[in-house]
């Protein structure tokens, strides 16, 4: 028999609403790559890149996303790191980031990207090859 659906719902009802703010030992952190066994290569808003471990209540129950956003507490991290190299837990999940990025605790290091932004870097995109056939 499978799992009941109620752990899935709660996991999910949970991570879709932001904390009104956030203690010292939190922040927010773009996810870099899954390592395996419920733990993911994260960057802070500093660029430090750092390993986290999934909280147990989110394992098999919320997908994480390569560049997604998720909420990371690192309060015993001085701690954990003598042992592994694991710095941190995965405490909640950005779901729904409209909602989170209003936050006045959002990092300003990470903006979102609109489409015209990169229009310096590919101004060639979506433009034609100049043609040989014009001149026959």
């Amino acid at each position: 028999m499978g799992k009941p659906k109620r752990a899935v719902l709660a996991a999910a009802q949970e991570s879709s609403t932001p904390p009104d703010e956030l203690t010292a030992t939190q922040s927010i952190a773009r996810v870099i790559k899954a390592e395996g066994n419920s733990i993911y290569s994260c960057e802070l808003p500093s660029g430090k890149p750092v390993f986290v471990e999934l909280d147990p209540k989110f394992r098999n129950t919320i997908f994480i996303r390569r560049g997604g956003y998720v909420l990371i507490d690192q309060a015993d991290a001085k701690e954990r790191l003598k042992t592994s190299r694991v710095s941190g837990d995965i405490i909640n999940i950005v779901r729904d980031e409209k909602a989170w990025r209003k936050q006045p605790y959002w990092p300003n290091e990470f903006v979102k990207k609109t489409f015209g932004e990169d229009e310096d870097e590919d101004s060639n995109v979506g433009k034609l090859p100049p043609s040989d056939s014009e001149d026959e």
